[in-house]
Formats: structure tokens, sequence, C-alpha cells
């Protein structure tokens, strides 16, 4: 049994946790053997998701003194596994619904994302999200393409600056 001091470190540890994660996923894993909860675990730490299992009144304290989290408590009942995601907030989404393909397990109850609680129906929409990277891509991209219209009106109808207006002015009727 676990003194309390190890308790209050396991609380200090989980409220460190969340404070750096922007996104909290809770799965129920109860079925499941070791072997697989390791092979899941491998996945989310590929992904860069810490998957780890806490009481359930332990992970209470630490949101306690966090604050925040109380639409959460609902979903923190029979055996849950946490899966904590720092800057990729729809990688365990996505890691739990690659999990759901071969089995019902883990079962996604719930997640806690800015500040927002995603119920289990919402599993889909979660692992449909963009990454970061995708989006600033998609961002660049609109930013990009008026600049490639012009250069490529530019150059297409060759170096006279009439040819060049004519071009851009007919693009800006298309």
């Amino acid at each position: 049994m676990p003194t309390l001091e190890q308790k209050k470190a396991q609380v200090a540890e989980i409220a460190e946790l969340l404070k750096s994660s922007g996104a909290v996923y809770v799965t129920d894993y109860k079925g499941m053997s070791v072997a697989e909860i390791n092979e899941l675990r491998s996945k989310f730490r590929k992904s860069g998701v810490r998957y780890k299992v806490f009481k359930n009144t332990l992970l209470k304290f630490a949101m306690d003194e966090i604050g925040g989290y109380e639409d959460l408590y609902v979903h923190l009942e029979e055996q849950n596994a946490f899966a904590f995601a720092e800057e990729e907030l729809s990688a365990p989404a996505k890691v739990i619904k690659d999990a759901n393909k071969s089995s019902e397990r883990p079962a996604f109850k719930a997640a806690y994302i800015d500040g927002a609680v995603y119920g289990p129906n919402q599993l889909d929409v979660l692992a449909s999200l963009k990454s970061k990277n995708e989006i600033l891509g998609d961002i660049l991209g609109l930013l990009m393409s008026p600049m490639s219209n012009v250069v490529g009106a530019l150059q297409s109808q060759g170096s006279t600056l009439v040819g060049s207006i004519k071009t851009i002015a007919e693009k800006s009727e298309a």
C-alpha cells in the first residue's frame, strides 16, 4: 500500500503532466492483456503521447489542484488509463481509433482539450483534426497561391509590361 508521501508525489507528477499537456484523453482499458497495453503504449510513444494508468482519485486531486477539469469527473470511473498530448492534440484519438480497428479496446471515454470536454461519440471528429503542421501548410499554401499567380502571369506573356498587365487582368476576371 502506497504511503501518503508516495501518493503526494504521484499527485504532483500528474499535476505536472496536466500542466504540460494540451489534451488529456480518458480510456477504459478493462479487458486488455498486459501485452496489448504495452503494444498500445508503444504506439502512443511513437506518436509523442504519454499513456499512463493512475488511480482516479489521485487524478481528481491533481485536477482539483489545477482547476477547470470538473466536467471530466463524470468519466473517471472504472479502470482508466490516460493519454497526455503536449503538441499534437489529435494524436491520441488517431492511435485509439487505429487500435479499435482490431478490437474495441481501449474504449474511448472522453477527452479534455483546451477547456472543452469531448464525449465518447466524438472520437472520429477528434481523429480527423488536422495537426498544427498541416494547418500551417494550408495557410502557407493559401498565402502563396496569389503570389504564384502573379509570378506565373508575369512570366507567361514574356517580358513586356503590357502583356503582363493584360494577363493579370484576364486572371482577375476569371
